[in-house]
Parts: C-alpha cells; structure tokens; sequence
C-alpha cells in the first residue's frame, strides 16, 4: 500500500468523515464574501455526497477534490444576494451559478430534460455551518486530478488515502450512478421498455 502521510483531499474529509443524520431537513449555503455574501436555501438532505475530483468542480484553496452531493432542484432557494450569481459556462450539462464576487459555486444546475440526472442540483455542502448533511460516499473522477496539475506520481498515494477515508475511488462516478445514466440512456433509445 502506497504511503498516505500528509496526502490531503479536501477540508472536509482529510481528519475523517461526519456522519450524515438521516433526518437532516436541510440548510443554508454561503458562499466567501466578508460583505453581503450569497446566500442559498437547500431544503433538503443531499444524496450521491462524493469528493469529485474533475476540473469543473469548485474546490477550497489547496484541496485537490470537490466535495459535492445533489439535491432535488425545487429544494433549492436563493435567499441573499442572487444579483452576484452569474453562469460559470452556459453551454456545460451542468450550469454552475457562482458568486461574482469570490468565485465560490453555489449550485450546479442542469436545464436539459433529457440528461439523466435533470431534476437534480448540485451543491456543496461544506458551505453550510449546519451538521447533518448526507456522508460522502465515493471517490469520483479521481484521475482527473492529474488534469489540474496533481503529479502523476502522487496517485498511488492519494487513492490509497481515499480508501483509508471509506471514499472507494472511481475514475467515472459511483457504480449505482452510472448505472441510472445506463438505465436512462436505454429507455430513451427502446432497449429496455419505458
């Protein structure tokens, strides 16, 4: 097993993962502004928690992953300061409404209705004060690290991290996730009945 001394992931996990209380209702998300920050209403307890580790994702300074679950879309309500949101990339599957401001992604949203995973947003709830919100439960898109400048030779040791953390690590998303995208994408084309 590679060594894992000092390999950090991200703020949230690296000294171990909170457990998420299943009756959680939801919170509020903030992002980094000291003045008139964005505030955003997540009614709701997240699911598919996961670090993320593509270069679409926002991450803290100095974390090399994302941490971000979904939520159902009508669960989310911006409540302070929406006029600094602006569209990180309009043309993306999912479009990420960011603070102008900071740069801090509130949620992730997908407006095409035949995306498999339309009706879902994404957030990060490390922006939130609560405690409760769903555990992160994978590892996704870990490779993808590389892209953002991690050295190929830290891989060994930061998928073994993962591991050691109960994050099982995946270079696409979670098998029960792409396993929906699957099942979608085969009831669209007629292979499996609708």
């Amino acid at each position: 097993m590679a060594n894992t001394d000092g390999v950090k992931i991200h703020p949230a996990v690296d000294h171990g993962i909170k457990p998420g209380d299943p009756s959680f209702a939801g919170g509020v998300l903030t992002c980094h502004c000291a003045t008139n920050p964005v505030k955003v209403r997540v009614g709701g307890q997240t699911a598919h928690n996961h670090v993320c580790g593509c270069t679409k994702c926002w991450k803290p300074d100095g974390a090399v992953f994302s941490q971000v679950a979904v939520v159902s879309r009508d669960a989310i309500e911006v409540l302070e300061n929406g006029d600094k949101l602006e569209i990180v990339n309009a043309d993306a599957p999912i479009q990420r409404h960011r603070c102008k401001e900071c740069g801090v992604h509130m949620y992730g949203r997908i407006e095409n209705k035949d995306h498999p995973f339309y009706g879902l947003d994404f957030v990060h709830t490390e922006l939130s004060d609560e405690n409760g919100w769903s555990a992160p439960e994978f590892a996704a898109f870990v490779s993808s690290t590389i892209e953002s400048g991690v050295d190929p030779s830290r891989m060994d040791g930061i998928r073994s991290r993962l591991r050691e953390l109960g994050l099982e690590p995946y270079d696409a998303l979670s098998p029960p996730l792409m396993d929906a995208i699957a099942t979608h994408i085969a009831k669209r084309s007629g292979a499996l009945p609708a």
